[in-house]
């Protein structure tokens, strides 16, 4: 029955007497109304007051009344319910989708037997230790070179990175501290010359009697304070660079050493201070270098005095040079707690001041190491895995601690499994099989 025909049956109470209709329709119709107007959109149902039937209606109509009013409502709402909701099963929501996690590192493979085994071999060889360095200069080696005087750069004969010998000319100062310095010579010379030939004359005069040996001594001093003074003047000539049998207000500053000039801190026109910082060039002697490592405190109870240890170029990685441990730094880095342990080694011609180098520090005493083949190690989260084989045809993923290469495409493993332990051959292929 449709909504239209439950509001005119509420509207004309057709199964009523004509007594009774208007109180049947007032009791009936207005809950049918109400049923019909929540049925057709409002949202809500609302209670309407239930009038009081007549006493003279017959009860057998008022009783199929009700009956049929009944029907029709749960008719209504039968249908109502089928057309909002539809079928059940299509509106319920999808049932969860249960994920079976694996144990982890633990992979199960359709057939085992596509993954060739490999059994760890042995390898006796001592501890090692591998720790990055830069090559630096040997500092007792390292000479500073200065000017005394101080004036005005006007020419500058070495540059950066130059080899230099000992006494080779490296620049040209003017300076005014020499113009004064051979002024004060050449008086020096003046009255050296002047008291000697009055300590002469003082000599006769006292042979002939005519002045006392009192006279005659203090001539000779004289004579000997002049002689002081020409030393004096002489010396200051000398650290000052200058010449004496050539004066000239230019000084000419050469190096004190041989070597190779690591630091530059003058140029063409500059001005120089004698003695004050910095230093117009350093000359390093490369014949001997440094090499200073960083070692994490935990390692440091493997390093000891005057031990050898292997040491690689980046830049030449096939060569192998073997420096001496000459001090490790009783201070550590706050941040990143290691200290610095300095190599000493004979420079072979190849090392340059900054390079970076990989030493390696070898224990006393000889481990037992396994040994498998590199392709059944994998590289994964900056760690080394490799696979064993697990019971029902399971392959459980194992981290390791990865060693050096060795001929025959070997890696030694120096912790992680033991050596006649079942490896998997080719890890790679087992790890895109199990993330597929």
């Amino acid at each position: 029955m449709k909504r239209r025909e439950l509001l005119r049956l509420a509207q004309y109470g057709d199964s009523f007497c004509d007594k009774c209709a208007p109180l049947h329709r007032a009791d009936v119709g207005r809950p049918i109304l109400a049923a019909a107007a929540f049925l057709g959109g409002s949202g809500r149902l609302k209670a309407v007051p239930r009038g009081d039937p007549g006493q003279n209606c017959p009860p057998h109509k008022v009783r199929a009344s009700i009956s049929l009013l009944t029907v029709c409502l749960a008719s209504v709402l039968a249908g109502c319910n089928a057309q909002g909701k539809g079928d059940p099963k299509a509106e319920a929501p999808p049932p969860a989708e249960v994920e079976h996690v694996q144990t982890a590192g633990l992979f199960k493979v359709d057939d085992p037997g596509k993954f060739p085994l490999a059994t760890a071999g042995q390898i006796d060889a001592a501890p090692e230790l591998n720790v990055t360095g830069v090559v630096g200069a040997d500092v007792s080696r390292t000479i500073p070179v200065i000017t005394l005087a101080s004036g005005r750069v006007i020419e500058v004969l070495a540059r950066l990175g130059d080899t230099v010998t000992k006494g080779q000319l490296l620049m040209k100062v003017q300076s005014a501290d020499i113009a004064g310095a051979y002024s004060d010579y050449e008086q020096a010379m003046a009255d050296v010359t002047l008291a000697k030939a009055q300590l002469d004359r003082s000599k006769i005069l006292f042979e002939k009697g005519a002045i006392a040996q009192k006279e005659l001594e203090v001539a000779q001093d004289t004579e000997t304070k002049a002689q002081v003074t020409v030393k004096t003047t002489l010396d200051h000539l000398h650290v000052l660079g200058a010449d004496p049998d050539r004066p000239s207000a230019i000084v000419e500053v050469r190096a004190p050493v041989a070597g190779v000039i690591t630091d530059q801190q003058v140029t063409a026109a500059a001005g120089v201070q004698g003695l004050a910082s910095p230093n117009p060039f350093t000359i390093s002697d490369l014949s001997h270098i440094w090499i200073l490592c960083d070692v994490y405190e935990n390692d440091l109870a493997q390093l000891h005095l005057g031990e050898y240890a292997d040491v690689k170029l980046n830049a030449y990685p096939k060569q192998v040079f073997k420096g001496r441990i000459g001090n490790i730094s009783p201070i550590l880095d706050p941040n990143l707690h290691t200290a610095k342990v300095r190599l000493e080694m004979a420079n072979p011609g190849s090392m340059r001041l900054g390079m970076f180098v990989t030493s390696t520090f070898h224990g006393l005493q000889k481990e037992s190491h396994a040994t498998v083949p590199s392709s059944a190690v994998l590289h994964l989260h900056d760690r080394d895995w490799v696979y064993v084989p697990a019971d029902g045809g399971q392959f459980r993923r194992v981290e390791v601690t990865g060693g050096k290469m060795l001929p025959g495409n070997l890696q030694e493993i120096a912790g992680g499994i033991r050596p006649g332990q079942k490896v998997v051959s080719n890890a790679l292929v087992l790890q895109a099989t199990a993330e597929q």
